[in-house]
């Protein structure tokens, strides 16, 4: 016992000073995309062809990246044979709309506070209660990882609850499966008004690798209302962070 309070006390303070400062990202963290359509091979749809999960489309000779679908798996850029396609270490890929989240269009904005009221409620106070709707444990170990010590989530007011009666909101992780689907809109009706939703990960956006299944119902915005998309598989919890706080008005929305 002695020895391992001595070994915290060496630590220090190990709690990252984001978003005050940068946060630290791996060098092989993939992120926002950046896309030089003008690279492209007339004919070219390697980059098309390599996606899994179908989240690449050409339109007129522009490359459109559905990051609600994007496994961020690196197959496309690795394919692209004019290096057209580049994942950036940027963390910043939280949207408040599905239509936001198609890299390469003007459309691609990050994600916007709530409305004043909303603010006024929630800014210095939010309680979720986290439902893993069939997913894989990927998501659900990342947004876990917000509640250690190193990012230290309480600070900013944002907690989890055991009950959604205690909750003023639903963060949803997963697929959304059939044996799921009637608990989580359960889970949503108990929650009291006004609620918001986030769906963080793929899966819990459009299904992920899963989507187009007869068991599952390809993301929670098919059973309930969503206000906040996280993309990723799964995200990184700077960016699963850092959405939560543009969605309360603590970050400016910027690049």
């Amino acid at each position: 016992m002695i020895r391992a309070l001595l070994e915290r006390w060496r630590q220090k303070y190990r709690t990252v000073a984001y978003p005050a400062k940068p946060p630290t990202i791996p060098d092989r963290y993939r992120g926002e995309p950046e896309l030089a359509p003008e690279k492209c091979a007339s004919g070219c749809s390697a980059c098309v062809a390599a996606c899994p999960v179908g989240a690449i489309s050409l339109e007129n000779g522009a490359i459109r990246i559905d990051l609600g679908k994007c496994l961020f798996c690196g197959d496309c850029a690795a394919a692209c044979p004019q290096g057209a396609i580049r994942f950036m270490r940027d963390h910043r890929v939280a949207s408040s709309r599905r239509a936001d989240l198609v890299a390469g269009t003007s459309e691609r904005r990050l994600a916007q506070a709530l409305d004043e009221k909303m603010k006024s409620l929630f800014g210095r106070s939010l309680k979720l209660r986290q439902v893993c709707a069939g997913g894989c444990g990927a998501c659900e170990a990342d947004v876990n990882v917000l509640s250690t010590v190193v990012f230290d989530l309480g600070r900013f007011g944002i907690q989890f609850v055991a009950s959604p009666r205690h909750a003023d909101g639903l963060l949803i992780t997963g697929p959304v499966t059939e044996n799921m689907a009637l608990a989580l809109k359960k889970t949503y009706d108990a929650l009291p008004e006004p609620r918001i939703v986030i769906a963080v990960g793929a899966c819990a956006i459009s299904g992920g690798p899963y989507a187009g299944h007869a068991e599952v119902r390809n993301g929670a915005d098919a059973v309930v209302p969503v206000d906040l998309y996280i993309p990723g598989c799964p995200p990184h919890p700077v960016a699963i962070l850092d959405g939560l706080l543009r969605l309360l008005g603590r970050l400016a929305d910027t690049r």
